[in-house]
């Protein structure tokens, strides 16, 4: 009987770690203990590891090409995911394939994949925020190393995900800190998960510091209908702080403010979140939250590739932490 190769299993079970952290290891992911890694290392030399994908690609006809689904959009988020996923691929050994989507129904969805299947991908991810994408999700080849990026955190799939609601708390909460009663939000779409996360954090703030929780502002990702929030929102003299569900909203909400005389931060505060590369530029620089697109895009392949090393799936969730970037939009309310 022919000895079969040791896998990542094997080096997992003897170092005591999950094949998770042996695949961060190999990756060179720098949240692993040294301790940890020393032991996985050691493992790998005892067993004679090697994580050989191009003689498996010949075993299981599937190529060195990552499979991504997204929305052909220019957003920030979703664009800034995309990249993070080419960068960490790359460095990985791994080219990216993207099928863009008008749509994220289930046709669109479905087309693609049987594309990056059709050029036998090691796997696919999925940039799926809307609603419309679970269902489809769901109805794809159970047999596919699939992983979804700010997906549906109701299905059961493997999921990667910016903590929305943690990021939109910790806003909230700082427009608290500064002195203000309550805090207004400009939300973006109602189908968008991202939306929905942040729409929740907000909430939860306002709930537990026991403050009023005004109307919601709904609104899409643009500055256009941040203009248009503004508009209202500066006409009310009892608003004094307003986070916005992105960066673009803020920019409209601060064109508003301007145009009827409301300073910023003297009048009224503003806290966006994306933290796109023009935030620091705004005036007055934006304070808003920094979700980590690099390391969304690092859990993802790693997520997957684990799926490629063991042919095996299950729901699998990571959830990535934003952070505050505090700049010169926020300040206490103004004295009455």
């Amino acid at each position: 009987m022919a000895v079969r190769d040791p896998a990542m299993t094997d080096v997992a079970r003897l170092a005591g770690v999950s094949h998770q952290t042996v695949s961060r290891v190999l990756n060179g992911h720098p949240n692993v203990r040294e301790q940890t890694r020393l032991r996985v290392q050691a493992a790998i030399a005892e067993l004679g590891y090697r994580p050989n994908r191009a003689a498996r690609a010949l075993v299981t006809g599937r190529s060195q090409v990552i499979g991504v689904v997204a929305q052909n959009t220019t957003l920030y988020g979703p664009a800034s995911l995309l990249a993070a996923l080419e960068q960490t691929a790359a460095e990985s050994g791994f080219a990216v394939s993207v099928g863009s989507v008008r749509d994220l129904d289930h046709r669109s969805i479905s087309a693609v994949v049987e594309r990056h299947l059709a050029h036998r991908v090691a796997g696919i991810v999925v940039i799926a925020p809307v609603e419309s994408a679970g269902e489809a999700l769901e109805r794809l080849p159970n047999d596919v190393p699939l992983v979804t990026v700010d997906g549906d955190p109701r299905r059961p799939m493997p999921l990667v995900t910016v903590d929305q609601a943690a990021g939109a708390r910790a806003a909230t909460q700082h427009l608290l800190d500064a002195g203000h009663r309550t805090v207004w939000h400009v939300s973006g779409p109602s189908d968008w998960f991202d939306s929905a996360g942040r729409i929740e954090g907000w909430r939860s703030a306002l709930l537990s510091a026991g403050v009023e929780i005004p109307p919601l502002v709904p609104a899409d990702w643009s500055a256009a209908a941040g203009y248009r929030c503004g508009q209202m929102l500066a006409r009310m003299p009892d608003v004094t702080a307003v986070f916005t569900a992105n960066d673009h909203l803020a920019l409209g909400v601060l064109r508003a403010l301007h145009e009827h005389g409301r300073r910023v931060p003297d009048d009224i505060s503003v806290v966006g979140f994306d933290d796109v590369p023009e935030a620091a530029y705004f005036i007055p620089p934006l304070t808003t939250v920094r979700p980590d697109f690099v390391a969304v895009a690092r859990a993802s392949l790693e997520m997957l590739l684990a799926q490629i090393e063991t042919d095996s799936g299950g729901a699998l969730r990571e959830t990535i932490a934003p952070s505050l970037v505090s700049r010169q939009s926020v300040g206490p309310p103004p004295h009455r």
